[in-house]
This record gives C-alpha cells, sequence and structure tokens, in this order.
C-alpha cells in the first residue's frame, strides 16, 4: 500500500480507526503458529458501515484484507501473508439482542466467546461451543473455523448453533442469511460461510442457538496402563450409545508433564487418561456413569476417580486446563495438529501416533476430544533445528496419511490455512479443490480476500 492509500482509510473510517506504524502493525502480523507477516495498515472498525467502506476501498484498489479476530488460529487463517489491510473485529464485539423465550443471540463478531457464553449463563442459558481457546478467541473467529470444544461429542460444534449470519461481500453488499433474513434462503448461504475460514466474506453478525442450561453433572477420571485401552473404551462407550458430554483423552507423557507443572498428588501415573463428564436429568446421568466405570473396568482401567462436588470436580478438570501451558517446558517448538478419525478407529490412530513417534524419532504428545474423535496431536521440537523438522515434517505427512486411511479428516477444528493446504487434495482431491475455487471466485471475483489461504 501507498502512503496515500493509509490516508484514504483515515478520511474514510476516521483516523482513530487507523493504524499504520510498524509497532502496532506488529501485533496484527501473527497467531498461534508463530509465524509473521506485516499487514501494511490495520483497520479497526466500530460499525457495519466502517466495514463496507474498508472492504469497497480495498476492492477497488485490488488490495489484500484479511478480517481477525483474537489471532489464536494454529493453521495462520488470519495472517496478512500478502500483507495490505487487516480487519480486526476487537471493537465489534457486543450482544446486540437476545431472546430468552425463543433461545437465541445476536451478537458481534468480535465478542471472545467465554465473555459470551458466561453472560448467558447468568441469563441461565447455555451456549456450549468451548474451545480451548475460548478466553480469548472470539465467536467470529470460531464460525469461520468452525470450532469444536469439550463438549463437542454431545453437543455438537459451532455450526450447529448458527442461526443466521450477516456479512460483507469484497464489493461491500451486504448479505443476510438464516433468521438474519427476511427473505427465504434458497442456498444455505450461512453454511457456506461457517468454516471458510475468513475467505468468502466479512462476517459482520451472528446469531446463535442457545439451550437451557443441564441440571446435573458427574465427572469420572479413569487411568490405563495401555493408550490402545483407553482408545478402546472411547470406542466401547459410542457403541454403547452413551453420549457423555465430554469425553477427553490425555497420553501419558503429558499427564506427566502437567502433574509435574501443577504439583498435584491426587491423581496416579498413567500410559492415558480419560477425563469424562456426563449431564442432564440426575437419574440418566447417575445410570450412564455406572455404565461407564463398567466399560473402563472391563477395558482394565488403573484407577478410577468419581466426582460429584464442585470442588472434586475442578481439581479434575485443573489438569486438562493446564495442558498447553505445561508442554511449552518441554521444547520451544510446538507444531498442532488436529486430526480427526470415527470413534471407532481411534484406537488404530493412537497406535500409529506411537509408531509415528518411534519411526521419525520425534517426541509426540497427545490429548484432545476423543469422544468425536478428535484428536490434538503435538510434535514437541526446535525450530531451529532444521534436521528435526524435516523429520517432524515427514512424521506429520505420514499422520494425514494414516487419518485418511482410518476415514478421517485432516483438522476437527484448526482448518486448513497456510499450514495443511499442501495436503487437501489429498482429502477433497482435484474436483473437490476446483469447486472450492470457483465457490472463492464467485464470492470474491478480485481474490483480495484472505488470500492465499486453504488451497494456493
Amino acid at each position: 500500500m501507498k502512503e496515500t492509500q493509509v490516508q484514504d482509510l483515515q478520511n474514510l473510517v476516521g483516523k482513530e480507526k487507523v493504524l499504520y506504524l510498524k509497532e502496532d502493525l506488529i501485533c496484527y502480523s501473527y497467531d498461534a503458529t508463530n509465524t509473521s507477516y506485516l499487514p501494511d495498515a490495520v483497520v479497526i472498525p466500530k460499525t457495519v458501515e466502517d466495514v463496507i467502506k474498508t472492504v469497497k476501498y480495498a476492492n477497488q484498489n485490488k488490495i489484500p484484507l484479511v478480517s481477525r479476530g483474537a489471532g489464536s488460529g494454529y493453521t495462520g487463517g488470519s495472517l496478512p501473508i500478502q500483507g495490505g489491510i487487516v480487519l480486526t473485529m476487537e471493537r465489534m464485539n457486543k450482544i446486540l439482542e437476545l431472546n430468552p423465550e425463543k433461545k437465541y443471540a445476536i451478537v458481534e463478531p468480535g465478542i471472545v466467546t467465554f465473555e459470551f457464553a458466561s453472560k448467558m449463563k447468568q441469563k441461565g442459558l447455555f451456549y456450549p461451543p468451548d474451545p480451548s481457546s475460548e478466553k480469548t478467541s472470539t465467536i467470529g473467529g470460531n464460525v469461520a473455523e468452525c470450532a469444536g470444544g469439550l463438549k463437542g461429542r454431545k453437543y455438537g460444534v459451532t455450526k450447529n448453533y448458527v442461526l443466521g449470519l450477516e456479512f460483507v461481500l469484497s464489493n461491500g453488499d451486504i448479505i443476510r442469511a438464516g433468521i438474519l433474513s427476511d427473505d427465504q434462503d434458497i442456498y444455505d448461504l450461512d453454511g457456506l460461510m461457517i468454516g471458510s475460514e475468513g475467505t468468502l466474506g466479512v462476517i459482520t453478525k451472528i446469531a446463535l442457538r442457545l439451550l437451557e442450561q443441564p441440571k446435573y453433572n458427574e465427572t469420572v477420571f479413569a487411568g490405563f496402563s495401555l493408550m490402545e485401552d483407553a482408545a478402546q473404551v472411547v470406542s466401547d462407550i459410542t457403541a454403547a450409545g452413551i453420549i457423555p458430554s465430554v469425553l477427553e483423552f490425555i497420553d501419558g507423557d503429558t499427564l506427566d508433564c502437567v502433574l509435574q507443572y501443577i504439583k498435584v498428588d491426587y491423581i496416579e501415573k498413567a500410559s492415558a487418561v480419560l477425563l469424562i463428564e456426563c449431564e442432564g436429568e440426575t437419574d440418566e446421568v447417575q445410570k450412564d456413569i455406572e455404565r461407564i466405570k463398567n466399560i473402563c473396568e472391563k477395558n482394565k482401567a488403573l484407577s478410577l476417580k468419581a466426582a460429584e462436588k464442585n470442588e472434586e470436580k475442578e481439581n479434575l478438570w485443573k489438569i486438562r486446563r493446564s495442558i498447553s501451558a505445561s508442554l511449552l517446558r518441554l521444547a520451544p517448538t510446538k507444531v498442532n495438529e488436529d486430526v480427526c478419525v470415527p470413534s471407532s478407529q481411534l484406537p488404530n490412530l493412537v497406535k500409529g501416533i506411537k509408531e509415528l513417534a518411534s519411526e521419525y524419532k520425534v517426541k509426540i504428545n497427545t490429548f484432545g476430544h476423543a469422544g468425536d474423535g478428535n484428536l490434538h496431536v503435538n510434535f514437541m521440537c526446535n525450530k531451529k533445528n532444521q534436521e528435526e523438522m524435516h523429520r517432524v515434517e515427514q512424521a506429520v505427512e505420514k499422520l494425514f496419511d494414516l487419518t485418511l486411511k482410518l476415514g478421517g479428516t485432516l483438522s476437527g477444528e484448526h482448518g486448513i490455512g497456510i499450514t495443511k493446504q499442501r495436503f487437501l487434495e489429498k482429502e477433497v482431491g482435484k474436483s473437490g479443490i476446483a469447486l472450492m475455487k470457483k465457490l472463492k471466485s464467485a464470492f470474491d471475483p478480485e481474490g483480495i480476500i484472505n488470500p492465499g489461504k486453504i488451497f494456493p
């Protein structure tokens, strides 16, 4: 961008809404991949009109434009890899409407997920999607990536709660879909936007479905001597028709790292553990918990801890919440992949991950939402060690090959972004890539909206 174009933006939306100094631009140049691309300018809109003006100007002048939530993504989806304008939605963070009777809310994209869910809880309502990044990530970012979370097994992921969207196309036109539209939807336009990683338009409003707060819950923490046994429990629970609200897997090395990090003495070491929660009506929950205990014992559980009191539950949940921070002690670089397979194939995935760690001599820490087959496979390494990083790259590609062979998908919730785009054809084929490119062109003919993502 030219200096005069930055001045044009300031005249369009207001000088206080445009950043251009390098020290400010750096703050919007990176995400959780620890990769950085400097934008030419950052626009901080307060209104939909600010967004429209910025998008129109970018389109007229062929300037790349990337919308951004909190920058917590793991695949580079919000990185301005071609420079241009970053449109950060941090000030568009309001709850615009709440209808407790019909159980829905309309929000702006910049509201933080945890903040929104907490406010709904105060009203006796429940917003289930709870990604691990919920205290920093925004609803808009969750929609763009179709984020999941710990409770995905029972309640589904973000797309299951989007009732409608308002978004701005690359020419500045506003599209409203779902309950935000006055017309009947012929094509599922909001469905196309969900999970499109900000490549089709800029989301400005989101209508979200809400539920009643669950009445009762219990938590079980089970340890196993073999990771495969823990994975088999997940498969057996699914086969038995039990639907826990949470079913989390943590491998033994990760557990050991957490136990050293938070210094707890109420959990025994194991090769793998499962954190399981059921919620709903009291009788139903207690019945399901007993069945789950029996399945764990059948699969040679070393230990079983049940928690009904809030303090006991909090102690168990502290372990899960401490994983990401504790892993930082193991290596300076974490390559975090989020593959997803059918629950029945989870034992084969876990076995395959162990074999990859041995074959490529890389340290792999695995945890995640086992209930819906979504595991976070973390390759712990040092990006300054080129030989080690080469082995990690080889292991990652083999992990993707294994996942697809087991009938899975390359990403459960992190998206494709720039880190997985060279592997996407393996999953969707040449025809799939061609169709997605046609859709991209239909929404964004000039290719200015988040260019270079998902496919080259």
